[in-house]
């Protein structure tokens, strides 16, 4: 029943989006450029005080496409702060707003600029924590992402087994509490290979073919295990834009790793209920980060 599903998923987008921006409490730069910012939300509830809260730090989704910024998953951020968490939403740079080189719309990321931006916002984040959310507790800290930043939260939890040659290797483990991954891109061959947001995992990559293969070794969290962190991912089992397969894959890889990745699939929900403070999904979220968390 295509159109039924189409139907679904419009609705469940439009609730999505439907929720006014929600304005941070302060923003603070980690770059030069205008897209390297972070939004910060100071908890609203529970935990009071100097470093009582936990610190969430959740990364947009969007494909990785500019015309999606951090601003659309705002009401989420603020689901997060009335629950009393610290919250840091991150912006980094996207695709190109107007589509080239053939593409039927804007194209999906900047390589290396993306992986850039999410280096370097978690390379500064003490500090700026430090010095604008002092509520947070970043010895607390869980890592989300919906969609193409879910693909981004997995990848910044495993700098540390990147190639030795990667730009963003880095020897250290990152000290979080877990990653909580919503409906995330995890696969990035599975993905191209289902369809998922329209090709968008190899426009993040450059391009098809060799291309695509080798920077896969350095970008795609399913080869970049076991990362000795906690993980969960929460999926749609009706999401039609990164399909249920994608995380039962990186799931498997894990595994094979020899690491296990916590899978919460969720019946009867699609693709946006995930970041939807109306949504049920959303509590679940929220329920799978406190885990972690507290």
């Amino acid at each position: 029943m295509p159109d039924e599903a189409a139907a679904r998923d419009a609705a469940e987008e439009a609730s999505a989006f439907s929720h006014p921006v929600v304005e941070p409490d302060v923003s603070a730069a980690y770059g030069d450029h205008p897209d390297q910012v972070i939004d910060f939300h100071a908890p609203r509830g529970g935990a009071s005080g100097p470093g009582a809260a936990p610190l969430v730090v959740a990364l947009h989704g969007g494909a990785w496409r500019a015309p999606y910024d951090r601003r659309h998953l705002s009401p989420f951020c603020d689901h997060l702060a009335r629950r009393g968490f610290a919250v840091a939403n991150v912006e980094y740079r996207r695709g190109s707003p107007v589509p080239h080189q053939g593409a039927d719309g804007p194209v999906a990321g900047r390589w290396p600029e993306t992986f850039d931006d999410v280096a370097a916002a978690f390379d500064a984040l003490p500090a700026l924590v430090a010095a604008h959310l002092p509520a947070a507790d970043v010895r607390r800290t869980v890592v989300t992402g919906h969609s193409a930043g879910g693909h981004l939260a997995l990848w910044a939890a495993s700098r540390h087994v990147l190639p030795a040659d990667a730009p963003w290797f880095t020897r250290v483990v990152p000290p979080l509490r877990g990653v909580v991954a919503l409906a995330p891109i995890a696969d990035l061959a599975l993905a191209e290979e289902l369809g998922a947001c329209g090709g968008a995992s190899a426009q993040l990559l450059g391009g098809a073919g060799e291309l695509f293969e080798e920077r896969r070794a350095w970008a795609d969290p399913s080869l970049l295990l076991p990362t000795g962190i906690a993980t969960t991912v929460v999926q749609g089992r009706t999401d039609t834009t990164v399909p249920y397969p994608v995380a039962e894959a990186y799931a498997d890889a894990a595994a094979q790793a020899g690491e296990v990745v916590g899978v919460t699939f969720l019946d009867g929900v699609g693709h946006f209920p995930l970041i939807d403070p109306a949504a049920d999904a959303c509590a679940v979220v929220a329920e799978e980060i406190a885990q972690l968390a507290w």
